[in-house]
């Protein structure tokens, strides 16, 4: 794949609000994850200014954000590039968020209080009426039910810490939900943890989240096989 010299630019329905910086910054984010745009690909600060009506500094300030979740690489003098996909930064990921979400269904699963199973009963319904091939409105489906458990738990800080290192996580995620239809399978996970809550049976919500994360690692390795142009070339570590 030659994608590095491209400069195509996605077209987004920016609307002035908020921050129009944050907003064009979002936009972007979304559209790496989405493979909208690709990894190696050429993102122009002057075409993004002109196309979406903005300044070059709430451009280059965006570059700078999504530089820092490793979703870009900004080369000076070169440009700013899509960054390719990397399987040990996923792994870091992973290890950041597995232990963080373990400890958050432990606690969600000691008080199981009505309210809070009404609220995931509901979220994990909503995921199953997504229609088949929707997979940006199961991706967001599915940071709700994970964000609903750390809001059930108190956790709102280590939500905030788990979202800002997942980035490279949700590029994967996303483009294995075109591969082998993971999708049921990972709504079944949620079932099987909204169970054991409700039971109040700590040792299985565990194990049952346990594998269900476990599962994003499996994934990578199935995109990295089938895109092997959109990952770095580098010796994975163990996981």
């Amino acid at each position: 794949m030659n994608s590095a010299s491209q400069s195509l630019v996605p077209t987004f329905p920016l609307q002035k609000q908020v921050s129009l910086g944050n907003k064009f910054r979002q936009f972007l984010r979304s559209a790496i994850v989405r493979a909208e745009l690709l990894p190696g690909q050429l993102i122009s600060e002057i075409e993004m200014s002109k196309r979406f009506a903005i300044g070059r500094q709430p451009v280059r300030e965006a570059f700078i954000s999504l530089a820092q979740e490793h979703l870009v690489d900004v080369r000076p003098s070169r440009g700013t590039y899509v960054r390719m996909i990397s399987m040990n930064e996923v792994i870091d990921a992973w290890h950041v968020r597995e232990p963080i979400e373990v400890s958050i269904v432990r606690q969600v699963a000691k008080k199981h209080d009505p309210a809070t199973m009404a609220t995931l009963r509901r979220l994990v319904a909503e995921q199953r009426a997504i229609a088949v091939g929707d997979n940006e409105a199961f991706l967001a489906a599915d940071q709700d039910f994970h964000h609903a458990l750390a809001a059930a738990a108190n956790r709102e800080f280590a939500w905030r810490v788990i979202d800002s290192a997942k980035a490279q996580m949700d590029r994967v995620c996303f483009l294995s939900y075109a591969l082998d239809s993971p999708v049921e399978d990972l709504i079944c996970d949620h079932g099987v943890i909204l169970d054991a809550i409700e039971a109040g049976d700590v040792k299985v919500a565990v194990q049952a989240m346990e594998g269900h994360l476990a599962k994003i690692i499996t994934a990578a390795q199935r995109v990295a096989e089938h895109y092997p142009d959109y990952f770095i070339d580098e010796s994975p570590r163990e996981w």
